[in-house]
């Protein structure tokens, strides 16, 4: 006859756990500047992340990913460690008390001919997994491509609108004008 153990003690982990720990580990300098404020064509792409009742998100997560202006894909690396001149595309940027976030960067030009945008993740509170959607330049005349046509009268969640300070586009987490969120082979939603 064997003596049995006490069960151990197992620790949860961030992924298996309500966060928030996206501001304790995850910022790095320059994180929201993909370049330098005043860089020629820079521009602020901003917005505010809501829940499903409207109020402001003040601990999530926004992180951004784009073609440079002439539609290449970046493949440098540099973007946890900013040099000032390399633009590798990534971004991240954390949510203030108001929910707001903001990126300096350049207007990503058209993939292989397709739409400008912005590839969004956003990381927040009561998630289990990141949500991905994408944020496209105003179309300004183009006509929508395939993705904004499928989701009908919602591709509006999907533009991103100009201000005084560039481009705004704000999250809806879920709720009246939830934004559009995409999964990805390989990736679940739950």
């Amino acid at each position: 006859m064997t003596a049995t153990s006490p069960a151990p003690t197992l620790t949860a982990t961030p992924g298996q756990t309500i966060g928030p720990f996206f501001h304790f580990a995850l910022p790095f300098d320059g994180d929201r500047d993909l370049v330098a404020p005043g860089t020629p064509g820079a521009l602020l792409l901003h917005g505010t992340v809501r829940d499903g009742d409207g109020a402001p998100i003040q601990d999530a997560l926004v992180e951004i990913w784009q073609a440079d202006p002439s539609g290449a894909v970046p493949r440098r690396t540099g973007s946890m460690r900013r040099d000032g001149f390399t633009f590798t595309g990534f971004g991240r940027s954390t949510t203030d008390i108001s929910g707001r976030y903001t990126f300096t960067t350049l207007a990503p030009g058209g993939v292989d001919g397709g739409l400008p945008f912005f590839g969004v993740t956003v990381f927040a509170r009561g998630l289990l997994n990141r949500l991905f959607t994408r944020a496209y330049l105003p179309l300004d005349g183009a006509e929508p491509d395939a993705l904004l046509t499928s989701v009908g009268e919602r591709a509006g969640t999907l533009l991103t609108e100009r201000d005084e300070t560039g481009l705004r586009f704000d999250i809806r987490l879920q709720g009246e004008g939830e934004t559009v969120f995409l999964t990805y082979p390989g990736h679940s939603a739950s």
